[in-house]
């Protein structure tokens, strides 16, 4: 006798990072990416490096200290990962000083959301929320690459976030931060959302497709 097989379909996801990764993609690169993370998926790999760097940005808000844990870790990790972390420090920073004052900000609470393009679900999962003296609140996501994100990748990634605020943190505006140069990237005032639903529609039902033909 043989041993039983899961007939269970991988079904089609992705991550908020994973879905504007491939947004971000042209042509044949486009297969390739979603042929990649349909790998991942199935053998349930993926590590990620930028863990204690973004615990670290977080302490910072947290204790008002404006960037002496982010310091702190860039020593403190494995060596092999020294250099990313130090090459993060001084954008990650200034966007921290950007912010005002250590006391005026604090950390919120996000919490995860399942989006839905057609049908495939997207996990909304930005890194974590701040909240201003003056009562804003912001829901941050990190952009960590060596290049800078596209509009693109910025347009999907603060509009996927925007339409789930409700349950990642009520109020509040989606922010992306480009942290190599401690930039941050809001919703241009001119963004079209019904214009960038439909994009992303036809985006969502194409990753569905490639995900069934690299199975």
């Amino acid at each position: 006798m043989t041993a039983p097989t899961s007939a269970t379909p991988l079904t089609p996801y992705a991550t908020l990072l994973g879905f504007t990764r491939y947004v971000d993609r042209t042509g044949p690169t486009k297969a390739t990416f979603v042929g990649g993370l349909r790998k991942q998926r199935a053998s349930r790999s993926g590590f990620n490096p930028h863990g204690q760097f973004v615990k670290a940005l977080k302490a910072d808000i947290a204790f008002h200290t404006g960037g002496t844990h982010l310091e702190q870790v860039a020593e403190s990790v494995k060596f092999r990962w020294r250099p990313l972390y130090q090459a993060l420090v001084p954008g990650a920073t200034a966007w921290l000083h950007s912010l005002g004052e250590p006391r005026s900000v604090d950390l919120a609470q996000t919490r995860d959301a399942l989006a839905l393009l057609g049908d495939l679900p997207v996990k909304i999962n930005p890194h974590f929320g701040v909240r201003h003296s003056d009562g804003r609140a912001e829901a941050v996501r990190l952009h960590f690459d060596e290049a800078p994100p596209s509009d693109d990748a910025v347009l999907a990634t603060l509009h996927l976030m925007a339409r789930h605020m409700d349950a990642v943190l009520p109020h509040a505006e989606p922010v992306l931060v480009d942290v190599r140069r401690g930039t941050a990237h809001h919703m241009p005032p001119a963004a079209k959302p019904d214009e960038i639903e439909r994009w992303l529609a036809g985006e969502a039902a194409a990753f569905q497709s490639l995900w069934t033909t690299a199975a």
